[in-house]
């Protein structure tokens, strides 16, 4: 028998927690739902496009009544939940409408402030909080021609907007000296009402409202220096409130809020809460993603799987208020310990300020151009010092290498056919038709439905923006936690820890002691788990082929054709006679059909097909070749010039330095692929400036760069070090790859990752730290001892070939 679940309240963070338990136990409840207004479950936070005529409320609706129907969720729409019996565990509404629970989940929301002046319950003054709002300042537009609007913060400009958007004179009153004083500093809050100004809008600021002024209905309003000023229409956007009334009577521990723990339930076990009812750990939040992430940990409670923790959200507000774009995260203000770096483009209509402490940034306030709002707030969450990028930070990412970032412009005024994410050809309006007709809030929703942004990740500061403008206010891009699929709730750090710190070596032993959600685990998690266990136990964890990509289990790229493509490793880029006869004698012999040089400097064989795999492994190990690991997320090429011994530029020998530094590094397996590259003089014929390691030699020795991309994000390598000896390249070299082996998440390159954790981080421990550099290269060492066995000898030479023979089709 079914358990019954009771949900009172309709809003975004109570039915999201309905959707996340519909997908972990969707036969558990019988579920019934209380809404105190008339309509299914919608985006509030469209309401603003709705006030000013750009949207239709039928257009905001997020799950019709056929969704409900089609769960079997039983729904009561205007019916308020007035009594909570814990005792008895039934709620009862307004109208009169009973049920019973096993689980009760509170998801009431918040209230608008009215202020307690005279004349606040004259016919004329509305809030702004829901459809019936909207609904009467449409009303009112219809017949008045003044509006004032009480509150300058978020809900105040958005309603001024709207009703100036109907053809209305509006005035803002606001008690601050400045707009939107919690999310802008003075500066930026300045611009702000200049632009709206230069929309029509008029600006009382310092200013308190005293009285609302009219017989029955409105006239105008009173402000304490004795002023008046004619209204038809008042709107109180004054900040909201916690709605607790309804827990508070029926017992239940208030504070600002429903007070809950970390598993979303109050101090009844048998009644959760959500949303911007739920105070947790002192805080209340207003904003969408923290609300979801609540969702998500009230959700598997609720299913019994018990694996998830709400423990607080570092959050940053994207806003866009009247077609301005505003970005704010953090301590903004400052105070006499930390600096501010501000970029003021007044012509252009731009703000940056960032706060910063000790080399870190503590807070960011962006007016206009907040492009790269999520890459600030992702360096504030994750501490990274910024001392090697301060020239070129506010410049934003697009200057520090990434230049994907910076091509962007402004996504409100792109045509719909306009490519954002080039890798996998989706348009602006493939986003936001999917953003609005299948209500997506994050960006890994938007991934999962279109790919845009799900492969380079190039374009992500592009899907960001277009995602705010599209949903509008309270969208939050970045997440406080990133988990590693939905299999669990635990971070790529987090997982790494505890296989670590609990001795954990095996997937299986992972997912039992994390309590994975999906006992199999998935395509994503069970890779990154094959890595994490054969990086931390390189001699002890034996590799699960089953939990590898098709490429690195067939250790070779499969074609478009279903053939493969076969590259033996050529030390260095340098081969002989002996070895091109060699390999061109296996391409006649197996009728290969296309030879080809790649840009590594290695040769590709392509099309073989899967049954000639071993015989041409057996072949080129027979003429001294092994894999070149063209198909794994593993060290790749080194790539060198000829260097001084041919060159008469060249001063230093570059070729041997590459050959030894591939026979050092050939083999280990990594987050993602590496490439190396050694050139024999600056004029770097070898590229070595946009490989993850390069070296380049220079009179005086070697210099190292790190962290370089091609492909299709260029992004030039940042400068490490300079040393004197090939010794030392292979000793700095050897560290830099262990590093990055131990702390780089699964499936992010040497370049996002030294962007996330900071040069200077890598520097501190690869550079200045000799004793820290020689245990990172004597692990690298280690690990190696196991992991240069050549995969293509192994499988050549196994007597079990039925992985290579054909299905034979069987014919009636």
């Amino acid at each position: 028998m079914r358990e019954r679940l009771v949900l009172v309240g309709n809003g975004m963070a109570g039915v999201r927690t309905l959707e996340e338990l519909l997908k972990l136990a969707p036969d558990r409840y019988d579920i019934t739902v209380f809404g105190a207004e008339p309509h299914p479950n919608y985006n509030r936070i469209l309401l603003s496009p709705v006030l000013s005529g750009e949207k239709t409320p039928e257009e905001i609706v997020l799950n019709g009544r056929d969704w409900y129907e089609s769960h079997g969720i039983t729904l009561h729409t205007g019916a308020p939940v007035t009594t909570l019996d814990r005792a008895r565990r039934r709620v009862v509404a307004a109208d009169g409408t009973e049920a019973g629970y096993d689980r009760l989940l509170l998801a009431t929301g918040s209230r608008p402030v009215r202020l307690p002046i005279p004349g606040s319950d004259l016919d004329g003054v509305v809030t702004f909080r829901d459809i019936a709002d909207v609904e009467s300042m449409v009303a009112a537009s219809a017949k008045g021609r003044r509006a004032a609007v009480i509150g300058g913060g978020l809900l105040g400009l958005e309603a001024a907007h709207g009703l100036r958007e109907r053809g209305m004179e509006v005035t803002v009153v606001h008690l601050a000296d400045h707009l939107m004083e919690r999310q802008l500093d003075a500066e930026a809050g300045g611009m702000l009402q200049q632009s709206m100004a230069e929309r029509g809008i008029a600006f009382e600021l310092s200013a308190k409202t005293e009285a609302v002024l009219g017989e029955e209905a409105v006239s105008g309003i009173r402000l304490a220096d004795g002023r008046t000023l004619e209204a038809d229409l008042v709107v109180m956007a004054a900040g909201i409130q916690p709605e607790k009334s309804l827990a508070e009577a029926s017992g239940l521990h208030c504070e600002r809020g429903v007070v809950v723990g970390d598993t979303m339930q109050t101090f009844d076990p048998r009644v959760y809460a959500v949303g911007e009812c739920v105070q947790h750990r002192g805080a209340t939040y207003g904003l969408v993603a923290p609300l979801f992430e609540q969702a998500k940990v009230a959700a598997n409670h609720l299913a019994e799987l018990g694996s998830g923790r709400y423990e607080g959200s570092v959050t940053s507000t994207k806003l866009k208020v009247s077609g301005i774009d505003l970005f704010s995260a953090g301590d903004f203000e400052g105070d006499e310990d930390t600096e501010s770096m501000v970029l003021h483009d007044a012509a252009s209509g731009i703000y940056k300020k960032l706060v910063v402490r000790d080399n870190r940034i503590e807070g960011a306030v962006l007016f206009g151009d907040t492009i790269d709002g999520s890459w600030y707030f992702e360096l504030l969450r994750d501490g990274t010092d910024i001392s090697d990028m301060r020239d070129q930070l506010l410049f934003g990412q697009a200057h520090v290498g990434d230049a994907g970032h910076g091509e962007g412009g402004r996504v409100a005024v792109m045509a719909d056919e306009t490519e954002i994410c080039g890798c996998n050809g989706v348009c602006k309006g493939d986003i936001t038709k999917a953003i609005t007709e299948k209500g997506l809030f994050t960006l890994d929703e938007v991934r999962a439905h279109t790919k845009a942004s799900a492969s380079c990740g190039s374009c992500t500061g592009l899907v960001e923006s277009l995602l705010a403008f599209t949903v509008g206010e309270g969208y939050d891009e970045t997440p406080r936690k990133k988990a590693v699929c939905g299999c669990t709730d635990y971070s790529h750090d987090e997982v790494r820890a505890a296989i670590r710190d609990h001795a954990l070596k095996s997937i299986p032993e992972v997912m039992h002691f994390l309590e994975w959600k999906n006992e199999d685990g998935c395509t994503k998690c069970r890779p990154a788990l094959n890595y994490y266990l054969l990086c931390e136990w390189p001699g002890e964890y034996a590799d699960d082929p089953a939990s590898r990509f098709i490429n690195e289990r067939a250790h070779a790229n499969i074609q478009k054709d279903g053939t493969y493509s076969v590259v033996p490793r050529i030390w260095g880029g340098v081969t002989s006679p002996a070895e091109l006869r060699a390999i061109a004698e296996v391409a006649e012999k197996y009728e290969v059909p296309t030879v080809k040089f790649t840009g590594g400097q290695r040769i590709d064989l392509l099309g073989v097909t899967k049954e000639d795999l071993p015989h041409v492994w057996a072949d080129l190990n027979a003429a001294g070749f092994v894999s070149g690991h063209a198909y794994g997320k593993a060290v790749r090429t080194v790539k060198t010039c000829v260097g001084q011994e041919w060159c008469r530029f060249g001063v230093q020998d570059s070729t041997n330095l590459g050959i030894e530094l591939e026979h050092m590094a050939w083999g280990a397996w990594t987050p993602h692929k590496v490439k190396l590259a050694v050139s024999g003089c600056p004029r770097n014929c070898a590229e070595s400036t946009i490989k993850d390691l390069g070296v380049v030699a220079v009179e005086s020795g070697w210099e190292l760069h790190v962290a370089g991309n091609g492909g299709t994000k260029v992004r030039a390598a940042d400068f490490l070090t300079r040393v004197d000896t090939a010794e030392e390249v292979k000793e700095y070299t050897a560290a830099f790859l262990q590093l990055y082996r131990e702390q780089a998440h699964y499936l992010e390159r040497t370049a996002h990752w030294v962007e996330r954790v900071g040069l200077a981080a890598v520097r501190e421990r690869v550079v200045d730290d000799a004793e820290t550099r020689r245990a990172l290269a004597d692990r690298f060492a280690h690990s190696q001892g196991y992991a240069q066995n050549d995969p293509w000898r192994a499988h050549a030479e196994s007597g079990d070939q039925r992985s290579y023979i054909p299905i034979k089709e069987v014919t009636a």
